[in-house]
């Protein structure tokens, strides 16, 4: 046999083992790639709501409409969540069972992390919290997946003089630190949306938050003044400066994203059944 024909034989050879080793077509039907999921770990600002809370919605709700067809998402984010009780609660692990190598870990905590007073959900900024998400970051790695950090997402809050304030203390700049420390992608959502705050004043944030007048909706009848939660319009709002995040960060090429400066309408959103 020739050089060149041992050559060639060695290469269809190797070839089917080549192909067993892509995590992308080991998973798929008829040698396609399969989709790769967004894992989302997080609190109620990014969950999923069902019928008896809405209008009440999390971003990751309105995250698909900015992906493109070779992405999905699995929100596991939860009411009431911080990085401690995620973990203590065995949902951490529950997502990561799910986790495929080339998938992405979002994680989003830090409004319960807050609640010093509970607990079974307080940490500390620059010692349990960060212990707790450096959990999150391994459980990722461990199974050749992306964690991608996000720091909270800002609450409705403006001084007097209508300046749009941070409430989050120092849990970004916590998280912040750890990304760094870490080398893990930071998405900076907290001073991302604090930025859009301020651009739309205190007046034209209500439409974005859980604001509703007595009588508005039938889970609210008494009316609701809530600047931690989003309606449709404020979950579609943050779920494209995540996506656009992503895509600045490099984490997600532009032919992964869709519709990131094209009109989504909050009639988009449905709520199931719980």
């Amino acid at each position: 046999m020739s050089l060149t024909r041992r050559r060639t034989a060695a290469v269809l050879l190797a070839l089917p083992l080549a192909l067993s080793a892509t995590p992308a077509l080991a998973h798929g039907g008829g040698g396609r790639p399969r989709p790769r999921t967004l894992h989302i770990a997080g609190d109620s600002t990014a969950a999923q709501k069902y019928a008896g809370a809405a209008p009440e919605t999390g971003w990751g709700m309105a995250l698909p409409f900015f992906l493109g067809r070779s992405l999905t998402v699995a929100n596991h984010a939860v009411n009431g969540r911080s990085s401690k009780s995620f973990i203590d609660e065995g949902r951490l692990t529950a997502l990561l069972d799910g986790v495929r190598p080339g998938d992405l870990v979002l994680i989003q905590f830090g409004h319960n992390d807050e609640k010093t007073e509970d607990p079974a959900r307080g940490t500390d900024p620059y010692t349990t919290y960060q212990e707790y998400l450096r959990q999150y970051v391994e459980g990722a790695r461990s199974r050749s997946a992306e964690p991608v950090l996000l720091t909270p997402v800002e609450r409705r809050r403006f001084a007097d003089d209508g300046t749009a304030k941070p409430t989050h203390g120092e849990y970004p700049a916590a998280m912040r630190a750890l990304a760094s420390e870490e080398g893990v992608t930071l998405l900076d959502l907290q001073a991302l949306s604090l930025a859009r705050w301020q651009e739309l004043g205190p007046d034209g944030t209500l439409a974005y938050f859980n604001w509703l007048e007595p009588g508005e909706s039938p889970n609210y009848p008494d009316g609701k003044q809530d600047n931690t939660h989003f309606r449709p319009d404020g979950a579609v709002e943050a779920a494209r400066t995540t996506a656009r995040a992503l895509r600045d960060a490099r984490t997600l090429a532009p032919r992964d994203l869709r519709r990131l400066d094209e009109p989504v309408p909050g009639s988009w959103i449905t709520w199931p059944q719980a």
